[in-house]
């Protein structure tokens, strides 16, 4: 039985639409490396392989290509998009300078009832993090980035946030690669929840800044 909290966190899946679903379906695919960067979507396999009709498959596809996850190619097939170093660099000095102003704010605008959902958010996340589930600990941990962002209410950074995060997808994930980069993360959202708690604006901006530095320096071998 779903408890309330869990309800704030996870929407149920009948909620989604068909489009929605498989959108997740695919995403988790691009995130998990089943369909690599530079990689064509062969939409004709995937409705095969997920049990769905062509069309949805087609606006499920747009849609991430809205999200900076696929490059839609008239003509041809559509490619799992691919950054270059540069580019992973370059996202993530602007995601750090952004995650940085939203703790600021965050601890400054946000409710006791926003604090108290981040926490718990992170609560779920350390859950699957002992449990060696990674998808599921990664997605809770973009949902714990996305949630101080919207507690420093301020549209503009949200939105410009939201566009580089989805980019960011994939190359967030293969950070947690190894067990040594996995954990240090943890550690790093640890110190943002305190942080977050005290509402100590100046040192969860801090936090932040260097856990998106580190995320670099975790990925960057990768990329």
């Amino acid at each position: 039985m779903r408890t309330t909290q869990q309800a704030d966190i996870a929407p149920p899946i009948e909620r989604q639409s068909l489009q929605e679903i498989i959108a997740g379906r695919v995403r988790d695919m691009i995130i998990e490396g089943h369909l690599p960067p530079g990689e064509p979507v062969n939409e004709s396999r995937l409705c095969l392989d997920l049990g769905v009709s062509r069309t949805p498959m087609r606006e499920a596809v747009h849609t991430l290509a809205a999200e900076g996850l696929v490059v839609l190619r008239p003509g041809r097939s559509s490619i799992v998009r691919a950054f270059s170093a540069q580019e992973v660099h370059d996202m993530l000095d602007v995601i750090g300078e952004l995650e940085a102003l939203a703790g600021h704010k965050a601890c400054a605008n946000a409710s006791d009832e926003d604090v108290a959902e981040i926490c718990a958010i992170h609560d779920l996340m350390i859950a699957h993090y002992n449990a060696g589930e990674r998808l599921e600990y990664y997605k809770l941990n973009q949902q714990i980035h996305s949630r101080i962002v919207a507690a420093a209410a301020n549209s503009a950074l949200a939105e410009m946030h939201n566009l580089l995060q989805s980019r960011m997808k994939r190359i967030r994930f293969v950070g947690h690669s190894s067990a040594e980069n996995w954990r240090g993360a943890v550690e790093e959202h640890e110190e943002m929840i305190a942080a977050l708690k005290a509402r100590d604006g100046k040192r969860l901006s801090k936090v932040l800044k260097r856990h998106i530095a580190n995320t670099w320096t975790r990925v960057s071998p990768l990329v």
